[in-house]
């Protein structure tokens, strides 16, 4: 089973009530069950992303837009997420997330990024991109292809939750 990252919207009353629940739980559960139409699998698209926004030049406000979208801010308090046996990511780091306000500014920034440009920036040969991304192996159906696909998924992620006022929570598993 391969580790990735995986970002749920939620309502805030909903992560009030997943960190009562872990409060008044024996054994910390948060009973955290977001449902799976608000769970998005980003695969290790966050990195190649990111990378791929560095070495095409990307602006700085929609670069740190795209870091904040797939790294998330400390901010919260999300430490009972990270409870044992209960943690939701037990392979790499603590959860993280982005509270309303801070998920309307990266969508908006996010809506703005010309990822057809940025892909245009990658050299034509497929290894050479994937070797200036730090893309390791073959990917299916073409690195650029995939990176459209997860970006477009992120961006569209972010722009439902800003409309309908929610937290994301960000974590590997």
């Amino acid at each position: 089973m391969a580790v990735t990252q995986q970002l749920a919207r939620i309502p805030e009353g909903y992560l009030a009530a997943c960190r009562q629940s872990a409060a008044a739980s024996p054994d910390g559960d948060p009973h955290w069950y977001p449902p799976a139409y608000d769970v998005l699998d980003l695969d290790w698209a966050p990195a190649l992303l990111k990378r791929l926004g560095e070495v095409a030049g990307l602006e700085e406000a929609h670069l740190d837009a795209l870091h904040l979208a797939t790294d998330g801010d400390t901010a919260l308090d999300l430490g009972f997420f990270n409870t044992h046996p209960h943690a939701i990511a037990p392979f790499w780091g603590a959860p993280t997330g982005l509270d309303a306000s801070q998920v309307a500014r990266v969508s908006e920034l996010l809506i703005q990024i010309d990822m057809s440009g940025l892909l245009a920036a990658l050299p034509a040969d497929e290894c050479d991109a994937a070797s200036l991304i730090g893309q390791v192996g073959t990917i299916t159906g073409g690195l650029r292809a995939y990176l459209l696909e997860h970006f477009n998924a992120l961006r569209d992620f972010y722009l439902d939750a800003a409309r309908r006022h929610l937290y994301v929570v960000l974590w590997w598993d």
